[in-house]
């Protein structure tokens, strides 16, 4: 494993084992070092559970993945194991993205990001509106992620919705929403270098939730994505379509699982939280791989 993210550090042009081993929180909230770690992260805990550190995407995951689905900068670690991008692009598109997206943060007036947890839905975003801050993660199970200027969220907070709370998030600035609008070029000029190619399992895109079926409007999706809202209830909602019955969150694992708990009922969860939870994830791909349809025309 240290040998696969010797060579990983070398693609992103940062140490990601010391980022993930020894550095400080402060170190790590930077989202250019967050990111690359992130991703790198999900791909070598996927690696570790299906016990190859070499073999390509897809074809390491035939026969045992049969939908994969990222949530926000997550979506590019579910496109290289999908096989619509090398891992290594995948790593050259993360560390641009990470970077650009540092940028645009710290170019534009104070920006963040906040957690609307409960409350009626459309009440909600109508107060979202009313503020003038984008619901730039609506993620189903009762929490929206509001972005914007800091002041317009601090009012957010004085005055939620009923029956809502509101978390202040730790994050660099208003990620998918028009503030990331100078990060989207400069990803573009990186993914333009990047041949992607039609996914082995299915790739559900950020956007909307939907099936990608073409290549190159799957890359594109990739690229747009940083300055647009994240709709994992859609994508939610297309697993419930296609009959999936188990989910298997990578490794930081957690928040999807614990969404996935209210919006996917019934389906079997496994977050990869430590070594300890290998065991389960591979008992979890026994005995639901296969179980979904691979393909649906309209999901």
């Amino acid at each position: 494993m240290e040998a696969w993210f010797d060579r990983a550090s070398q693609t992103v042009g940062t140490d990601l084992m010391a980022h993930g081993i020894s550095s400080d929180a402060e170190t790590i909230r930077d989202t250019a070092v967050a990111q690359p770690l992130l991703v790198a992260t999900a791909l070598a805990s996927l690696r570790a559970v299906l016990g190859d550190l070499g073999s390509p995407w897809p074809a390491l995951t035939q026969g045992t993945v049969d939908l994969v689905a990222g949530h926000s900068v997550g979506e590019l670690a579910a496109a290289a194991v999908s096989g619509l991008v090398d891992e290594d692009d995948a790593l050259r598109l993360v560390a641009v993205r990470g970077r650009a997206m540092a940028q645009a943060a710290t170019a534009s007036a104070p920006t963040g990001m906040s957690a609307v947890v409960g409350g009626d839905p459309d009440e909600v975003l109508t107060r979202l509106a009313e503020l003038g801050l984008t619901p730039a993660n609506v993620n189903g199970g009762g929490q929206v992620v509001a972005a914007g200027a800091l002041d317009r969220l601090a009012e957010l907070s004085a005055a939620p919705p009923a029956r809502a709370r509101v978390i202040p998030l730790q994050v660099a600035g208003a990620f998918h929403t028009e503030v990331m609008a100078p990060a989207v070029d400069a990803l573009a000029a990186t993914a333009a270098s990047v041949t992607p190619r039609e996914p082995g399992p299915v790739l559900l895109g950020n956007a909307d939730g939907a099936q990608v079926t073409d290549a190159a409007d799957g890359l594109a999706r990739l690229v747009a994505q940083v300055a647009r809202p994240v709709r994992w209830d859609l994508c939610a909602a297309t697993m419930v379509g296609l009959g999936v019955t188990g989910l298997l969150e990578l490794a930081p694992g957690g928040v999807l699982t614990g969404l996935a708990r209210r919006g996917l009922p019934g389906v079997e969860t496994v977050a990869l939280k430590s070594p300890d939870d290998i065991d389960a994830a591979r008992d979890l791909i026994a005995r639901h791989a296969g179980t979904a349809p691979s393909r649906q025309e309209n999901p």
